[in-house]
């Protein structure tokens, strides 16, 4: 019988590269296991993307400073700061940051695609995943990524990043078009740090994910083999409580080892994880803001 497609996103497949137990927690076991509290910079983060996403939505007369600071207002997302008047300032430094850029942009030059899904399929993967924006620029497509994080970017971050990669792959595919120049928007300095790909370095990357891919497969039908496809306990309807991992054998437990590291003070499954608990200190929801 031929293998099931993987399905998946590139989210995904950097999940199982990062940490194979937080993998496990996000998209095997049922229920999953409760998270930590929300992060501030990723409130930061949605509400700026959701801004800029219906910035390009609005009649072509509407799309100025000025509306992209209404939107960044209207949506902003309060979860994770210390308190009110950290939420204010930090709303007000994201309404500079959206205005600032949409201001450099052309408002009549609409996109191919904003916030738009793409998918590939390979004889190994199905994979999908959702664009920021896409561009036409001249006979070819661009992806375009913003970022908000207080990390410089380099022109490394845009050629190693097997996300940008699968997305113009796919974008390419849907559309029939070429596309292979990807670009990260850091708002925060206003750099835009470009990369363009050949044939073969996309092709690579398409390689890559079909590796990852196959690993996480294997692993994900070891955990299914071993525990079913039965669903997981439902949470009583408005009841908050803490749900812990699934119990699995240790063989199973060892395809998932954790891969601790500094990045442990920022998972949101830390609270289940000695090794990620013994790996770096613990961090308040509102440390990954630039104050």
């Amino acid at each position: 019988m031929p293998r099931r497609l993987y399905s998946c996103t590139p989210s995904r497949l950097n999940t199982w590269l990062d940490c194979r137990r937080r993998y496990r927690f996000t998209y095997l076991d049922r229920p999953q296991p409760s998270k930590g509290p929300a992060w501030a910079h990723n409130s930061v983060g949605a509400s700026v993307h959701n801004a800029l996403a219906g910035w390009w939505r609005e009649p072509y007369d509407r799309r100025t400073p000025l509306t992209a600071s209404i939107l960044l207002t209207n949506g902003w997302i309060t979860e994770g700061f210390r308190d009110a008047e950290q939420s204010a300032r930090w709303l007000g430094r994201a309404r500079d940051l959206v205005s600032g850029y949409v201001a450099t942009l052309d408002p009549s030059d609409d996109p191919v695609g904003v916030e738009r899904t793409v998918a590939t399929r390979t004889k190994v993967i199905a994979l999908s995943g959702r664009i920021d924006r896409l561009d036409r620029r001249g006979d070819e497509l661009v992806v375009v990524d913003y970022k908000t994080g207080r990390r410089p970017l380099t022109q490394d971050d845009a050629r190693s990043s097997l996300a940008l990669a699968v997305y113009a792959v796919a974008a390419s595919t849907m559309m029939r078009t070429p596309c292979r120049t990807v670009e990260l928007h850091h708002l925060p300095t206003g750099e835009i740090v470009e990369w363009r790909h050949t044939e073969e370095s996309l092709a690579r990357h398409l390689t890559r994910a079909e590796e990852v891919a196959m690993e996480a497969s294997e692993a994900d039908d070891r955990y299914r083999a071993a525990m079913g496809e039965r669903p997981g306990p439902r949470r009583p309807a408005g009841e908050r409580q803490t749900v812990g991992p699934a119990e699995v054998p240790a063989d199973v437990d060892k395809l998932f080892a954790p891969s601790p590291g500094p990045i442990c003070s920022w998972c949101d499954f830390r609270r289940h994880c000695p090794e990620g608990l013994a790996a770096g200190p613990e961090r308040q929801p509102w440390d990954g803001l630039a104050e």
